[in-house]
């Protein structure tokens, strides 16, 4: 389960996010690439765009739900 204590840095704010223990797997880009993107040294993924409609939200979910790492939260 993904630790909100643990948050990766390039995160926007809200109930979304990436912690550090994400594996770079990309599933979560593949499940939302609207809010989900890779960093500069594809080390971790991060939540760049919080979702703004049902849909959106919906993938965020899915991407969290499939992520092999757990690293995926939401406070929400």
């Amino acid at each position: 389960m993904a630790d909100v204590n643990n948050k990766v840095a390039e995160n926007v704010e809200g109930p979304f996010y990436v912690d550090d223990q994400c594996i770079a797997c990309q599933r979560c880009i593949d499940e939302a690439p609207e809010n989900f993107k890779m960093n500069e040294n594809v080390s971790h993924s991060y939540v760049y765009k919080q979702p703004e409609n049902d849909t959106e939200k919906k993938h965020c979910e899915y991407a969290m739900d499939s992520c092999p790492a757990e690293a995926i939260g939401n406070d929400g």
